[in-house]
């Protein structure tokens, strides 16, 4: 008789794997990114230098220094940052220092993309191959960080910030900042 539960248990095992396989893909899939914290949240900006999209010379991590920073991620064929756009022309025209990192663009199209929309933006450093944007933790565009005048990432938005939600939890971090 034991023999015949071992066998009949062994003949299940890999119907068991799969549904405990299953199982822990169906949670996975309802994480939310957008959730989930940055683990560079309260570390500096990562060491990276980059050309400028439309000028010459470059943009570096040491450029945070002095400046709370808004650093956009963004990209002409992401939709998203198409509909964040107007928001972070508001904020730039508000006073807000806003550094754009232009994410896996070709640079033409970039540059024609704020022609049409306008460059609310200090300065664009260029990631073309996306590299920078994996030592940042980058999901993919738009993504928003919060430098303080320190250098040091004090909050991050993934998604666009024309939505409320985002743009509510951004302005409340600025306020903390300002204190």
């Amino acid at each position: 008789m034991k023999n015949k539960q071992q066998s009949a248990l062994r003949r299940f095992m890999p119907l068991i794997a799969f549904g405990i396989l299953v199982a822990f893909l169906a949670i996975g899939l309802t994480l939310n990114p957008r959730l989930i914290p940055s683990p560079l949240i309260g570390k500096p900006a990562p060491v990276f230098e980059l050309p400028l999209l439309n000028q010459q010379g470059s943009f570096s991590s040491k450029d945070f220094i002095g400046h709370v920073t808004l650093f956009n991620v963004w990209a002409s064929w992401c939709f998203a940052c198409r509909q964040e756009h107007e928001v972070v022309k508001r904020l730039s025209r508000s006073g807000v220092r806003v550094i754009g990192l232009n994410y896996k663009d070709e640079p033409a199209d970039a540059k024609n993309w704020l022609a049409t929309l306008g460059n609310p933006y200090r300065a664009i450093a260029v990631d073309y191959d996306g590299r920078v944007a994996i030592d940042w933790g980058v999901y993919g565009a738009p993504e928003t960080f919060l430098i303080d005048q320190d250098g040091i990432i004090r909050h991050k938005v993934i998604g666009p910030l024309s939505d409320q939600e985002n743009f509510d939890d951004l302005m409340a971090a600025m306020k903390l900042l300002k204190k």
